[in-house]
């Protein structure tokens, strides 16, 4: 089970699976049937670069937000289920990838150049929320 944490997306409260090694970020969310309203998964990475993600084994729709490591939204992208011929791409380097249902973003606004708040202090908890996750 991966650690489970609460971000900040303007004044909207959403709870993440938090994906930040090599074999969770590859699974991602592939396999799952559903997602719970206001949740998602965050992929946690060294440093920016430019990102690119695909749907292999992934059945449903997700709209992915890519995210520098000031939190601000580079861009964000509407992925299809189970497509594996096309990679969404970061615009510009990004340390963070946040994948949540379909529509998700423009259902509450959210847009490039918001931010998300919590990351910034995450990558210096992380090795202890994955140890804590890990005794579990």
């Amino acid at each position: 089970m991966l650690p489970v944490i609460e971000l900040m997306v303007k004044d909207h409260q959403i709870a993440v699976e938090v994906a930040a090694d090599k074999i969770t970020r590859q699974r991602g969310l592939m396999f799952r049937s559903s997602l719970a309203p206001d949740s998602g998964m965050l992929f946690v990475f060294e440093s920016d670069e430019p990102r690119s993600f695909w749907m292999y084994n992934t059945y449903l729709p997700l709209s992915v937000a890519f995210v520098d490591s000031a939190g601000t939204i580079v861009n964000i992208v509407e992925m299809a289920p189970n497509d594996t011929t096309i990679r969404y791409l970061s615009e510009r380097p990004a340390r963070y990838a946040l994948e949540m249902n379909s529509g998700w973003f423009a259902s509450h606004s959210i847009k490039p150049g918001d931010t998300i708040k919590g990351l910034p202090s995450l990558a210096l908890k992380l090795d202890r929320i994955c140890s804590t996750s890990e005794q579990k």
